[in-house]
């Protein structure tokens, strides 16, 4: 991946699972998720991605949003399920035909595609068969992921593996908040390790089709702040931070794991489900690194009330501002964390691929939605990523966070983080008012940064 500094690549992104709908049409297979939140009291209201925003049909309507949003890359994912409905073998034509024509429409646009193979949606016949706790799992991804590559690595040049591997682990195995809806720790952990696996190997995979593709992961990335300076408190932090970010980025970039977190993970894991060679597969297999960024994290030694696997609080300081999710506001945040990264991953060229807020947004009896908090939040945090990059951080990318207003996971339609809202009633989108402040932030940016539709690295 070359480093051209006077190209920088402005986008915003989507999930499958979040946006597609369209649940069972030509041949998708059923996500976890999708079982996950048809289960009573796994989602707001018992809301399900059954419809979602409809994008499997109104996808033009889509892309002609990103062409007056003006951005210069759309990052979507690829539904597993719709391309390999049981995960593996026979693979699903009408569904990867979908995927030819979005990233047909985007080149026709001069829209860079940057493509997730894996963003939470795991085919429900391998969550069957033990998901991401079993081994197979990470082979099957490497077999899926060649089966994509292989279609449009034509006309695709950044791939992401997998997105926040921490969140689909712990949170979907180990407390039981995500699909599939387990509190099993020793899954997690394993589910971690094999989720890496798997993006190595699929990165082994693509590489050797002969492409000349850039491959990464997105990772969530929190700055990790000690509620006080306590040395209960601060130690708790280092134990937060350990969890939820160096056990990701350590083996991905050829770190063994350090011993205090092995030795924290020996209490609920035997490591097992490691082999020989498996840290080997996946040091080094990052070309880059997508940056998930939405708050910063403060912590606390937690009692009963805390995580019971690292004996930590997260606490929201008081009179800290909070988003719709009541997540903390804090754009320097951002700028910390790429710097963070930065240092401890030299020379790995980033992108910020999410940030983004929720709002209480509705229209109001002009049709307009005046999304002041938003634009807030994108201002200062588009400031904050281009500091780190004047001074020096290797910044390719800010993608914000989402095009459109969507299935929000475990929210259910309770959150809405886009830039154009959806009438999920009608399926109308509207542009908000932080849709048209990107809009013209992108083209005056674009004028000291260079041409974002060519800044593919």
């Amino acid at each position: 991946m070359s480093n051209q500094a006077d190209r920088f690549l402005w986008g915003t992104a989507t999930a499958a699972l979040q946006i597609e709908g369209a649940s069972h049409d030509d041949g998708r297979g059923d996500s976890s998720w999708d079982v996950f939140a048809r289960q009573e009291g796994n989602t707001y209201r018992g809301d399900t991605a059954d419809i979602a925003c409809d994008h499997y049909h109104r996808w033009e309507q889509d892309l002609e949003l990103l062409n007056a949003l003006g951005v210069g890359a759309y990052r979507f994912s690829v539904s597993w399920p719709r391309v390999m409905p049981s995960g593996r073998g026979v693979v699903n034509g009408p569904g990867l035909d979908f995927y030819d024509r979005l990233v047909d429409g985007l080149c026709a646009r001069g829209i860079v595609p940057m493509v997730t193979l894996m963003h939470s949606d795991l085919p429900q016949a391998l969550e069957l068969a033990g998901g991401w706790a079993k081994r197979e799992t990470a082979l099957a991804f490497a077999e899926y992921a060649s089966v994509v590559h292989r279609r449009l690595a034509d006309r695709v040049d950044l791939w992401l593996t997998v997105n926040e591997p921490w969140v689909m682990a712990w949170q979907g195995y180990g407390y039981g908040r995500h699909a599939p809806g387990l509190q099993d720790p020793r899954q997690a952990v394993a589910a971690l390790h094999h989720m890496l696996l798997g993006h190595g190997l699929a990165v082994r995979a693509m590489r050797a089709d002969g492409s000349e593709s850039s491959f990464g992961v997105a990772a969530n990335v929190n700055p990790v702040r000690p509620i006080s300076q306590r040395s209960a408190d601060v130690a708790a932090a280092r134990r937060w931070d350990g969890h939820v970010h160096r056990s990701v980025l350590d083996p991905l970039f050829g770190r063994p794991l350090s011993d205090d977190l092995v030795s924290h993970y020996r209490a609920v894991s035997d490591f097992e489900h490691v082999r020989p060679g498996d840290a080997e597969t996946i040091a080094g297999s990052s070309d880059f690194l997508g940056i998930n960024y939405y708050r910063p994290e403060y912590v606390g030694a937690g009692g009963d009330a805390g995580d019971r696997v690292t004996k930590t609080e997260l606490i929201v300081p008081e009179g800290v501002a909070t988003t719709g999710m009541g997540w903390p506001i804090d754009p320097a945040g951002l700028t910390e964390t790429l710097q963070r990264i930065h240092a401890e991953c030299p020379g790995v060229p980033l992108f910020v691929t999410e940030n983004g807020t929720a709002c209480y947004d509705y229209p109001d009896p002009s049709g307009l939605i005046n999304d002041v908090e938003r634009v807030d939040f994108l201002r200062s945090h588009v400031a904050a990523a281009l500091a780190a990059r004047e001074h020096g951080v290797d910044l390719r990318g800010y993608f914000a966070w989402s095009l459109l207003d969507n299935f929000e996971w475990a929210e259910g339609y309770a959150q809405r983080f886009g830039l154009t809202y959806v009438d999920f009633r009608t399926q109308a989108r509207l542009p908000k008012r932080s849709f048209h402040w990107y809009r013209d932030e992108i083209a005056r940016r674009s004028v000291r940064t260079g041409s974002a539709a060519a800044a593919s690295p």
